[in-house]
């Protein structure tokens, strides 16, 4: 049996719908299904009520949801505590590539003030991570995170900090729009190429709605599609098309020769959160959360 089951599972059984539950759980919903009808053939027992609606539990289920919850939580203590005993000055840190190689180094400096802590990345696409947290297998993470674009982690369980704000625009190859090769929206005619982020990406959400509700309509084909935003940054810089990236990406040693589009009338605004396990008795993430919390304090007094 894969544990990942017993995710998807306690996931439906909160939310009580299958299209509901697999967008949490970053899956399609045909995945989703195979996924518990998979715990349900290994359990040898329906789970699920699919003639109720909204989605109910069976009497199985009912019973089983305690055991899973107390299943992924006794395996999630027991990482920790081996974890603990392994690497007691190291920090596991799950967050996505775009932050790691921008803001990490920055923060971590701050953070830790010269002293000795290890630090052991796990970087990856938004499901990932989260599920790294959840699992145990990270003591923090890090990811963006927009209110109509939630990231499904249980506010009772958790600590969350802000830790601050990015802003998300278009952006191309400066010599394309000087020469009036590329500019937004674009026409039926002569439609922009886009550089989209792949669907496993939390920026992919984020663009498709500012696509969906941009003022002016985007006739756009998409040209390229990747999960690294550097990869995106390179393929704009040579001419390839528009993409969207975080302000962040602008740092003194990326020379991307890129311009801003649209004047901000294709902009978003994403927060960057931390989050901490409540529960999480290690002494060194203790020591780095309260940290964290400080350079936060005198970020916000300055």
């Amino acid at each position: 049996m894969d544990t990942r089951w017993l995710q998807d599972f306690l996931t439906l059984a909160e939310v009580r719908n299958f299209t509901r539950a697999a967008e949490l759980r970053n899956l399609s919903q045909a995945a989703f299904s195979r996924r518990i009808q998979g715990l349900e053939q290994w359990l040898g027992a329906r789970l699920i009520d699919r003639n109720a609606f909204p989605t109910a539990l069976t009497e199985a289920g009912e019973l089983f949801r305690d055991t899973a919850a107390d299943i992924i939580a006794k395996m999630s203590t027991a990482r920790t505590e081996i974890a603990a005993s392994q690497d007691r000055d190291q920090i596991r840190l799950a967050l996505p590539y775009a932050l790691a190689t921008t803001r990490l180094p920055g923060w971590w400096k701050a953070w830790t003030g010269g002293q000795r802590v290890g630090c052991k990345l796990e970087l990856g696409n938004i499901h990932d991570i989260v599920s790294a947290l959840i699992a145990g297998s990270a003591d923090l993470l890090i990811c963006f995170q927009q209110a109509a674009q939630p990231v499904p982690i249980d506010a009772e369980r958790y600590e969350r900090l802000v830790l601050g704000t990015e802003i998300i625009r278009p952006y191309a190859a400066r010599s394309e729009v000087e020469a009036g090769r590329i500019a937004l929206p674009g026409s039926a005619a002569a439609p922009v190429p886009l550089l989209m982020y792949s669907t496993t990406v939390y920026f992919a959400r984020l663009v498709d709605t500012v696509i969906e509700n941009a003022p002016e309509k985007i006739h756009g084909f998409r040209a390229f599609e990747t999960e690294l935003s550097d990869a995106m940054a390179d393929l704009a810089a040579g001419g390839l098309g528009v993409a969207w990236l975080p302000e962040s990406s602008f740092g003194p040693n990326r020379t991307w020769d890129l311009v801003a589009l649209g004047n901000g009338r294709w902009d978003t605004e994403v927060s960057i959160c931390a989050y901490k396990e409540k529960n999480n008795q290690r002494p060194v993430v203790a020591r780095l959360w309260q940290s964290i919390e400080r350079e936060l304090s005198l970020a916000e007094a300055g």
